[in-house]
């Protein structure tokens, strides 16, 4: 087992060997309403989301059914005040077998908080949570993706809010962050006296840059073939792909916020493509959980 390195100093933290054999990658879903669109000024705050016309509960009930209809299993990142106003569906998730985890309980970007600030939210998202869905809430995913090298804080208070693995990390600038330097393989991160596992992103190199072909705005605008190409080029280098969608991209037809062309673009682009792309990964790459992934692959496991 590589050892913990210093808190929040990914870069230098050596990937966890896993065992050589075909790899799964790992479907994962951030549980959230198409209002829930970070860093624009017309996105509603907090208080005013229960006024906004819902697509969550119809949209996750689809992307379900679309598993079903592949036997794939999933990890689903929920938004803690999306699990509040739907419990069912957390319910329903967890009944078809796939994981709960955590995408924080108010979706605010990891830099605009205070420590305490997100230790509460994290600790609050997974009690709502396991509270609902009566099961062990051990994974989690910031808003955005937005841990970075300024927040050292993040990892130590995520083991103290009750989380055993995180997946955070984006190894490659970004505009919510990015932490360009870190590892891209499974590895294990110092959090205070233990230590959390996390499961960065999926980038591959293309032209010499880190590239996300994966999940959100990246498999909306990539062409299928480049997906499928990255994928196998990612398997082979002994890494899982971590792929990872919003109902919301299931539903070209879904509200949009005004925001500027350059973001709508990334925010829109491609969304009557994202189901046909998610329907040929399901049926070209096998896929699990992380709950799945780990419990498949014991050198993961933190050493005693």
């Amino acid at each position: 087992m590589t050892e913990p390195i210093p808190a929040g100093t990914t870069e230098r933290a050596a990937s966890v060997p896993l065992a050589r054999a075909p790899l799964e990658s790992v479907l994962t879903v951030d549980v959230e309403d198409w209002f829930h669109i970070l860093d624009v000024p017309s996105a509603p705050p907090l208080a005013e989301w229960a006024e906004m016309p819902s697509h969550v509960e119809k949209n996750f009930l689809r992307m379900l059914d679309l598993f079903s209809d592949h036997r794939a299993t999933a990890t689903c990142f929920f938004i803690g005040w999306v699990a509040e106003r739907f419990p069912h569906l957390v319910r329903e998730a967890a009944g078809r077998g796939h994981e709960i985890a955590s995408h924080s309980y108010a979706h605010r970007l990891v830099y605009q908080m205070t420590r305490d600030e997100f230790y509460q939210d994290a600790l609050r998202a997974r009690k709502v949570l396991e509270d609902i869905a009566a099961v062990p809430v051990v994974g989690y995913r910031s808003a955005g993706f937005s841990v970075t090298d300024k927040t050292q804080w993040f990892f130590e208070a995520l083991a103290e809010a009750g989380y055993e693995y995180d997946s955070s990390v984006f190894p490659a600038p970004r505009e919510h962050g990015g932490m360009h330097a870190a590892q891209r393989g499974p590895h294990r991160v110092a959090a205070g006296s233990k230590s959390i596992l996390e499961f960065p992103i999926t980038v591959a190199d293309l032209l010499g840059r880190p590239l996300c072909f994966f999940g959100g705005g990246y498999l909306r605008l990539f062409p299928h073939w480049l997906i499928r190409r990255m994928s196998h080029r990612v398997l082979g280098e002994g890494r899982p792909v971590v792929f990872y969608i919003h109902p919301r991209e299931i539903d070209p037809a879904h509200p949009r916020l005004p925001m500027g062309l350059r973001r709508r673009f990334k925010s829109y682009v491609n969304l009557r493509s994202t189901e046909n792309k998610l329907r040929r990964i399901l049926t070209e790459f096998p896929v699990t959980s992380f709950r799945g992934f780990r419990s498949r692959h014991p050198e993961l496991a933190e050493a005693c």
